[in-house]
């Protein structure tokens, strides 16, 4: 009974082992890893955050337009303060027309609204200044989402390499071994060479470390996918690759080109922050300008056995000008302008590197795809060859080595078609990304 009951214990235990490991595989979609990566990524954190204070930032400058309004109020405490009220009833008494009010406090209160009506153009150069640059930060922001879903892309593409790989070295590898077991039973009864044996063992020991290679490479493509998705560490990615396919585009260079002159977000950003420059030169001029506010306020003032002071109301008009500003606003507005310039250049430099970029992109998927025939032709030239040598082979034709030789360029043909594949899918989406229309492409 005892012994019943451990057997039992431990399928019990096995089932729940393999249940917590089966808990730890998630089938994932490429659409599905790019959602998570997304909603996960830091750096599109970080650009939320810089949006938010781009947006404060515009509202600041907007409610600048608004009136400033002061309230302020004091209740003070005096040490026996003489009080002589000067008015023309005692002005010309010549005595001491009585005793003087004895003071010890005072309150008062104060309301000050004010309107700016005229201040040179700088509230509504602020204005505009701040709207350009928080429209470039949000183009930013969008050209780091694009940078994201295209790293993702490559990330899911190095895991499905990853993950052939093992397969393939796993099929050749089974493969190796049962004709290590054949080679095995035939030296055994004389009709193989312990050579010939010996290479395909020592075949078959190549092929483990292989194996052992593409299993670590593919727990590291595994791990970065974890991290870049927000998913925990020890999670096993299940590539779902359906839906996935080759996407055939006409367009030439020089039409991805326009492509990407229309469409880059950072040439908008960065036309958006000479706008800006531009506006903060106007604004930085109209610092010579005078100033011209609406002003009003209320005044309630008590001071006891004295007066008392009630419905105070007063409205005006303000004037004002800084002297200064005809010698010290010179240097801002050569700051301003040196900005100015500084970004022309770099939408220059921007240029030159988007030139660059679009044709080592085109240029890439152009040899991937060309890859991808040849490799096509190589995997059925290399299958046929093992065939006819594999034949030869039983037939006392051929060699071990030819047959080994053969078997070796086989795999290779295959791995090589694999790579080739997800190479030219990464290319295209790199193309796409650096054209500036990744997002638009993938929402097709």
């Amino acid at each position: 009974m005892k012994r019943r009951l451990n057997t039992f214990l431990s399928i019990v235990t096995l089932l729940l082992v393999m249940n917590i490991h089966a808990q730890d595989k998630k089938v994932i979609t490429l659409d599905e890893a790019i959602d998570l990566s997304i909603r996960n990524n830091h750096q599109l954190k970080t650009d939320q955050a810089k949006i938010d204070e781009a947006t404060a930032a515009l509202k600041e400058a907007t409610e600048k337009r608004l009136p400033n309004a002061s309230i302020s109020g004091s209740y003070l405490r005096l040490n026996s303060a003489n009080f002589d009220l000067k008015t023309k009833g005692n002005s010309g008494s010549g005595g001491s027309g009585g005793e003087s009010p004895k003071v010890n406090q005072l309150a008062y209160g104060l309301l000050n609204v004010s309107l700016p009506v005229y201040q040179g153009g700088r509230i509504k150069y602020g204005i505009e200044s701040s709207r350009y640059l928080a429209e470039a930060v949000k183009l930013d922001a969008t050209d780091d989402r694009d940078e994201v879903i295209e790293n993702t892309i490559e990330a899911f593409a190095n895991l499905f390499k990853a993950k052939t790989a093992v397969r393939l070295v796993k099929e050749n590898l089974a493969q190796s071994q049962q004709r290590t077991k054949d080679f095995s039973n035939m030296e055994k009864n004389g009709l193989l060479a312990r050579n010939d044996l010996l290479k395909a063992q020592l075949q078959s020991s190549n092929l483990e470390l292989s194996l052992l290679d593409a299993e670590n490479n593919a727990q590291l493509a595994n791990l970065n996918m974890n991290l870049m998705l927000g998913l925990p560490n020890a999670t096993e990615l299940v590539m779902d690759t359906t839906g996935i396919e080759k996407k055939n585009d006409p367009r030439t260079l020089e039409e991805f080109l326009q492509t990407a002159k229309d469409n880059r977000k950072d040439i908008s950003a960065l036309a958006l922050r000479k706008k800006a420059g531009e506006t903060d030169i106007k604004s930085a001029k109209a610092d010579m300008l005078p100033s011209l506010q609406l002003s009003g306020g209320y005044i309630a003032a008590d001071v006891p056995n004295v007066f008392t002071v009630t419905n105070a109301l007063n409205i005006g008009v303000g004037v004002s000008y800084n002297i200064a500003s005809l010698w010290k606003t010179k240097s801002k507005v050569q700051q301003a302008d040196a900005k100015v310039r500084q970004i022309v250049q770099s939408q220059a430099v921007l240029d030159d590197n988007i030139t660059m970029q679009v044709n080592k992109s085109y240029l890439a998927l152009i040899s991937n795809r060309k890859k991808i025939e040849v490799y096509a032709t190589a995997v059925e030239q290399a299958e046929e060859n093992y065939r006819i040598v594999k034949n030869k082979f039983d037939n006392s034709l051929a060699t071990t080595t030819d047959l080994l030789e053969a078997d070796v360029a086989q795999l290779q043909s295959r791995l090589n078609y694999t790579l080739a594949r997800a190479d030219a899918f990464v290319s295209y989406h790199k193309l796409l990304q650096v054209t500036g229309t990744l997002s638009t492409d993938l929402k097709k």
